[in-house]
Order: C-alpha cells, then structure tokens, then sequence
C-alpha cells in the first residue's frame, strides 16, 4: 500500500482522459502486439506464476500515460492490482518508481511492451512540452500544440501536451476555423474566406486566419478575424504585427518555432505559439518494467 510519502500527489483537474477512447486504442494496440498469442511467455512462464513489477523512469523528464499502462495490463487481467508512486505531469528522475503492479505474471509480460510504448511515447511529448512552457516562463505567452499528431493518437498525444503545462489548439477540423493558404486561394481572398466562414458559422465559433505578410495581417483584421496566425515572422516581425493588430485580435506566432526561437516569440508579445514539434518530433523517454519478485 501506498504511505503518505509514496502517495501520488492529486490528479489535477485538466488532466482528463475518454475512457472510451483509452480502451479503444489500448485493445487495438495489444490486438496488434499479441495477436494470436503471446508464444514466448505461454511457453517460459507457469500459468499460476505470480510477480511484483515495477515500472520505472531511467531518466529525467514529466511522466504521461499512467493510466494508459495501466489499462493495456488491465484489459489482459481484470484482477492484477495497482500501486500509483506518481500522477501524469510530475517530473521524475532517474531510477524513480512510477507504477507498481502485482499479481499473475503472464499478463504482465505480455502487456509490457504496449504499455511501455504508451508511457515512453506521451512522457515524451510531455517532456518535451515543459520545456517549451519553462522557456516562456515570466511572459504571457501560452505554448500550444497543433494536429501534427500520429494518426489515431491525437486524444491521447493532446492529453500528453497538457500533461507537460501547455494546452490544446482545436483537436480536428470540426471544433475551429483556421483559413490557411490554401483556403485563402480557393475563396478568393482573406476578406471573401472570413465573411464566407461568418456566415457559415455559428457566433460562439472563432474565426481564424493564418497570414504570412503585415499587410495580410492587417486585411484580416480589418476583416474582422478573432485570431491572426503570424506564419514563419521572425521576431521583429511580430512584434511589428502585434503593435500593428493592438489589441484587436489574439495572436499566433507558428512556423520555425524551436527552443531557441521560442522566448524571442514570446517576448515579441503574441498570444499564443503553437509548436508542431511537441507532438511530431518528441522523442521517447526511457521507461523500464522490471520484475522484483516472482513466485512459481
């Protein structure tokens, strides 16, 4: 059992999952692995074989995916029992304890991989988000994801996002209007492409347009967009572009953002950053499942 210094601190409140899709994408996930069977451990295990496993960080970094683990090990065996050593969002160090996990061996070994590949994948994404969020500590700035995200993943891969300190752009096509450049040459136009998208859409949905020039910016304001996306400006130009938009629309600074780049975005005053990179380049961090007793 957990003591009051092991006890995980409390979930936090954003941090919230769809079960449904959590078992959607879990079940999908050991279909793939196991097949039709685990050959290696039906073959070296004993059947009433029993364990205590320990899944443990072997490096620095903001733990996501917990519950996802735990899911791929529960769907295989209902009744294996869990002890939580920390919440989604902590940072741990090396060697620390994440997840204790008792009961038949068998399923165990057989979910470990997948719940691994779940942990390391969103503990990446998550690692990778606080340091974007630590480098725009002390500005308005809110660091922000995209849908550059792997197919099939995004709820989860946005909750890892989330799980780091940033917050979620619009999850799909559906939840938001973004008029990019494509769009602007198919309506005819930033002013023709925000009055089309007014007149389609509801009063409470947000328009917004991304512009590569000043003079782009500044048609889309007077257009009337609620948001300009400022794509690939360097520092001086957004700064240029929120002096010049005052106030009038929230702003976006994306494109060629990185850890180097990202406080001068910052600074330059703009609303939000959206950074394709916490999701599409996070590399996974290194997570272990070690047995530490077994009983046969």
């Amino acid at each position: 059992m957990t003591t009051p210094e092991t006890a995980p601190a409390p979930a936090r409140h954003d941090l919230w999952l769809d079960r449904h899709e959590v078992t959607r994408v879990v079940a999908l996930a050991l279909a793939e692995d196991i097949g039709s069977g685990d050959i290696t451990t039906i073959a070296t295990v004993p059947a009433d074989a029993r364990c205590v496993a320990r899944l443990r960080s072997r490096v620095a970094g903001v733990v996501a995916g917990l519950p996802v683990a735990t899911e791929a090990f529960r769907q295989l065996d209902e009744n294996l029992a869990f002890e939580a050593h920390v919440q989604d969002g902590a940072a741990v160090s090396p060697g620390d304890v994440l997840l204790t996990i008792h009961g038949a061996a068998r399923p165990v070994l057989s979910a470990e991989r997948v719940a691994l590949n779940f942990v390391q994948r969103l503990s990446g994404i998550a690692t990778l988000t606080q340091r974007y969020v630590a480098a725009v500590a002390g500005t308005d700035a809110i660091v922000v994801d995209t849908r550059k995200t792997t197919p099939g993943l995004r709820t989860l891969e946005k909750y890892a996002v989330r799980a780091g300190g940033g917050q979620n752009h619009r999850t799909g096509l559906y939840d938001g209007v973004l008029i990019k450049d494509n769009h602007l040459v198919a309506a005819g136009g930033i002013t023709a492409a925000v009055r089309a998208a007014r007149r389609h859409g509801s009063h409470l949905l947000r328009v917004e347009v991304e512009v590569d020039t000043l003079d782009q910016a500044r048609e889309a304001v007077e257009a009337g967009a609620d948001v300009i996306l400022l794509d690939n400006f360097d520092a001086t130009g957004l700064r240029e572009a929120v002096e010049m938009i005052a106030g009038r629309a929230m702003t976006e600074a994306s494109g060629g953002i990185n850890l180097t780049t990202v406080r001068a975005a910052a600074e330059a005053g703009v609303t939000l950053i959206s950074v394709g990179a916490l999701t599409h380049s996070a590399p996974a961090i290194d997570v272990g499942l070690d047995f530490d007793f077994v009983i046969a």
